[in-house]
């Protein structure tokens, strides 16, 4: 059936030629098709041998520069037995959307490109006050905020475009993406001026990551980072936002060993940030108990597989 199924799904002859390369990726399963190894096998098995019947040739397997990427979904539905198969385009053809191109290096238990633009999204920072990550890492959150700002596209590193596999696609149009990439340049051109972003990291080694990061991004300019301790940070003028991912014993040493830490973060934000609002991605309720701060409103985050909360907490005046 899923056979079949994949070789009637569109026109082929149009998608995928023989002289086009070609990657298919599975996920989910259904009784008749539990492993996507051999859910996806089944897909380009379809595909070249419709290739062979039409024009006595086929497409080659690229896993890292496909012309043409699918992925195919299986789901099924135990109440009712039914299944269903998705078969979609992957516009990004080879790396992973969420992947900017702009960290060649990171720190431990990395957050992702996307993700982090996603919460400084939910934090409700637009540009308008001053931003300050205290454990700042790799620098992602800053990057992600400062670009967003900025008005910056994803995916363009020191002024040059990433390509995607869309690009190849037998419908692309050249001259809509052209005029999209000049909008942005001309964007670029005229910059608003930003509030300070402050970015303090212990280790020296992923303090230079994260310099170098925001230099690849374009955005070094516009955000300060500093070698220290968090508790020594006196921030900027504000009120304004905190932004903070600290560790939480998931990936990085014992919740034990972090509680002090915590308890550092929560005093040095009731003495030093008082006005501001903080925002705290936390995947360890306990450790978060000892900031000893009232969260003012709790947002369901999936980091990583990780069951995590977006925390924002009004820190008080005085």
């Amino acid at each position: 059936m899923l056979f079949r199924s994949v070789q009637a799904a569109v026109d082929w002859q149009r998608w995928l030629p023989p002289e086009a390369s070609l990657r298919v990726e599975a996920s989910g399963a259904i009784p008749a098709l539990p492993h996507s190894h051999y859910t996806a096998l089944t897909v380009k098995n379809a595909l070249v041998d419709l290739q062979r019947q039409r024009w006595g040739a086929r497409s080659s397997v690229d896993l890292a520069d496909p012309d043409l990427a699918l992925h195919l979904h299986l789901q099924h539905d135990r109440r009712s037995g039914g299944s269903e198969a998705l078969l979609s385009l992957d516009g990004g053809g080879g790396a992973s959307l969420h992947r900017r191109g702009y960290r060649s290096a990171m720190g431990a238990a990395p957050l992702k490109e996307n993700l982090a633009a996603g919460l400084i999204a939910l934090s409700g920072w637009d540009g308008s006050c001053p931003l300050v990550d205290p454990m700042c890492g790799s620098g992602t959150l800053l990057i992600e905020a400062a670009a967003m700002a900025l008005h910056l596209p994803a995916g363009i590193v020191q002024g040059e475009p990433r390509s995607f596999g869309l690009q190849r696609w037998p419908d692309f149009d050249a001259a809509l993406w052209q005029r999209e990439l000049e909008a942005c340049q001309r964007r670029e051109a005229t910059p608003p001026t930003l509030p300070p972003l402050l970015g303090i990291e212990r280790d020296p080694e992923v303090l230079a990551q994260a310099r170098g990061n925001a230099e690849r991004a374009g955005v070094a300019e516009y955000i300060r980072f500093e070698q220290g301790d968090f508790g020594a940070l006196c921030p900027p003028a504000g009120p304004g936002l905190v932004v903070v991912n600290p560790p939480y014993g998931a990936r990085l040493g014992e919740a034990e060993a972090l509680r002090e830490l915590y308890a550092e973060l929560g005093q040095w934000l009731r003495q030093s940030c008082g006005g501001w609002t903080a925002w705290l991605l936390s995947g360890n309720p306990e450790l978060t108990g000892a900031l000893r701060l009232k969260a003012s409103r709790r947002i369901p985050i999936s980091n990583g597989g990780i069951d995590c909360r977006w925390l924002r907490y009004e820190i008080r005046e005085g």
